[in-house]
């Protein structure tokens, strides 16, 4: 795996680090910005979408902008006031500093409540990263916007705005099964896990150039079957949608260390369907393609979308390996013990030993060890 894969997996653990169920998300920001495309997350309120994205924006680095947009909005609000002295020479020009066109990364809350003047502007900034506004023509810095909001909208001009939004991830309330690790977190809630040293930008822009030589020849095939047996299945994907998918696959390669893709990439492919009900679907007639897919950057969300052995596999070594960090070397308390068995009983549910894949089979060794010792 590259270096620079490796500082960005290191990125993304800390990003997940106090988030429970929510670890798709952070992991799918860092996809998209790797990818050069645009992530809305759906989800009622509350769901710890807003900090999800703040703490994979603090790993990233760079500039960050967010908003929370409403009815009444002004475009200055978003994109920058008008600058005064140039207006009194006669010009019509903004002034951008601090604001969207200059942001490297964004999150926009409640995207679909913005005006069709800021969304009519918002359209070039994703779409061709330039701001156009009065006299004012600028080259945007944007690697990824993240737009948030509670449902997917009704009405038709606003469907056509968020198909520019390529990946779609749902989110619901945290399962019972994690209620406890969430009291937990929530309790000790403001506690971040620490900034890198400097913006990882460079090297995640080194790694965009990576996906964008991505040699795709060897999956484009499976891709065509795959785009085919979606739109069969009643998934409603445009041409557009079908062509730069290419880039979340292209990504998911470089983000695990291969300058070629393959099947094993294909798990993203679910992430372009419009809808919860769609991509329900799209698991599961992709489900033989996505079979042995995997990632080592990205486990929670390989897993998430291809549902396979090979993706869970490497979830649990991920949090085998950082339950481990976490434990030490000192004896275990009652809390930390329950945590260690809870993932020996999982690992134990999912699989029959003697067929995991060795890399699981020595984490749950492991764990076992930090059992008994």
């Amino acid at each position: 795996m590259s270096a620079d894969a490796v500082v960005l997996r290191e990125a993304i653990t800390r990003a997940r680090t106090g988030l429970v169920d929510r670890e798709v998300v952070a992991e799918v920001v860092v996809l998209c910005a790797v990818a050069g495309e645009h992530l809305l997350v759906i989800g009622a309120p509350g769901t710890a979408k807003s900090e999800a994205v703040r703490r994979t924006a603090d790993q990233i680095g760079g500039r960050y902008f967010e908003y929370l947009l409403g009815r009444f909005t002004e475009p200055s609000e978003i994109f920058g006031p008008v600058d005064l002295r140039r207006l009194r020479e006669g010009m019509v020009e903004f002034e951008t500093a601090g604001m969207l066109p200059e942001a490297e990364v964004a999150f926009l809350d409640e995207v679909f409540l913005g005006s069709t003047a800021v969304l009519n502007t918002l359209l070039g900034i994703l779409n061709e990263r330039v701001f156009r506004r009065g006299s004012t023509l600028l080259s945007c810095p944007l690697r990824v916007c993240v737009g948030a909001a509670n449902s997917l909208p009704d009405d038709p001009a606003l469907a056509a705005f968020a198909d520019r939004f390529l990946a779609r991830v749902f989110v619901t309330a945290v399962p019972d099964a994690r209620l406890d690790e969430l009291l937990e977190v929530g309790w000790s809630a403001g506690s971040r896990p620490s900034d890198p040293t400097g913006s990882l930008l460079p090297a995640l822009d080194r790694l965009s150039e990576a996906a964008r030589g991505c040699d795709l020849k060897g999956v484009r095939g499976l891709m065509g079957t795959a785009i085919r047996r979606l739109r069969q299945a009643g998934v409603p994907l445009s041409d557009r949608r079908a062509v730069r998918s290419q880039r979340l696959v292209a990504a998911a390669a470089a983000l695990d260390g291969r300058t070629a893709a393959t099947a094993d990439d294909l798990w993203v492919l679910p992430l372009i369907a419009p809808t919860l009900d769609a991509q329900a679907s799209a698991r599961e007639v992709l489900s033989d393609l996505v079979a042995q897919a995997r990632n080592a950057s990205l486990v929670y969300a390989a897993e998430e979308f291809a549902r396979g052995q090979q993706a869970r596999a490497g979830r649990l070594v991920e949090a085998g390996r950082r339950l481990l960090d976490e434990l030490g070397t000192g004896p275990l308390t009652h809390d930390d013990r329950l945590r260690v068995e809870a993932t020996l009983r999982e690992i134990d549910a999912g699989f029959v030993l003697a067929d995991a894949p060795p890399a699981l089979q020595d984490m749950r060794t492991l764990l076992v060890a930090a059992i008994q010792s």
